[in-house]
C-alpha cells in the first residue's frame, strides 16, 4: 500500500468533509487527540492537562466526537462519585488528508514542545537533492516506517514521545555558473 492509497481526502464543497475540516484546523483539538491516542481521558482531565475551562473544553471535544476523530467509552465513576465518559482517539486523523492541512500541524508542534528542555528535544533538519523517482521513494519509506510503530500500538512499558516531520521543496535554486 502506498503512502497515499489509504487517506481519507477532505474537499470543500462536502459538508461532512467540510465539519471533519474544522475540527482538524485546531491545535487544541489535535492537542486533545495526541492526548488520547493511548489512553482514555475524560473532559476534565483535558480541560486539567492543557489549563482550560472544562467547558469550553467540552465544546472541543464535542466536535470532535461528532466528526469521527474520538470516541466516548462506557461511563465511569470518579473519585468522588460523579459520572464521568472517557474519550479515546479513533485513528481516523492519522488517515486523514486535507487542504491547507499544514500550518495548523506546525503550529500544534510548536505548541507542544514549548517548554520543552533544549537537552530533551532532538530535531533533525536536513536537505535533500532528490530526482522524483527518489523523493516519492523517500517519502514511501518514511511512511510505511511511521505507519509501522503505529500499527504496532503502544508499548506496555513505553514512554510517550511525539514525532513530526515536513517534507517540502526547499527554495534553494542552484548557484550561477
Amino acid at each position: 500500500m502506498t503512502a497515499h492509497e489509504d487517506r481519507l481526502e477532505l474537499h470543500y464543497g462536502d459538508p461532512e468533509a467540510e465539519a471533519r475540516m474544522r475540527a482538524l484546523s485546531s491545535p487544541l483539538r489535535l492537542r486533545v487527540l495526541r492526548l488520547c491516542a493511548f489512553e482514555s481521558r475524560t473532559n476534565k482531565e483535558l480541560a486539567e492537562l492543557l489549563g482550560m475551562n472544562p467547558g469550553t473544553m467540552l465544546h472541543h471535544v464535542r466536535t470532535l466526537v461528532q466528526t469521527g476523530y474520538l470516541a466516548a467509552e462506557p461511563e465511569r465513576t470518579g473519585a468522588q462519585g460523579a459520572r464521568e465518559v472517557p474519550y479515546r482517539a479513533t485513528g481516523l486523523s492519522w488517515r486523514t488528508s486535507m487542504p491547507g492541512g499544514s500550518p495548523v500541524l506546525v503550529e500544534t508542534f510548536l505548541q507542544q514542545i514549548q517548554g520543552v528542555p533544549d537537552d530533551e528535544l532532538d530535531v533533525t533538519w536536513m536537505g535533500l537533492k532528490v530526482n522524483a523517482a527518489h523523493r516519492e521513494e523517500f517519502q514511501q519509506r518514511l511512511y510505511e516506517l511511521v505507519n509501522e510503530f503505529k500499527e504496532r500500538g503502544p508499548d506496555a512499558d513505553g514512554d510517550t514521545y511525539s514525532f513530526f516531520s515536513a517534507l517540502h521543496p526547499d527554495d534553494n535554486p542552484p548557484a550561477a555558473r
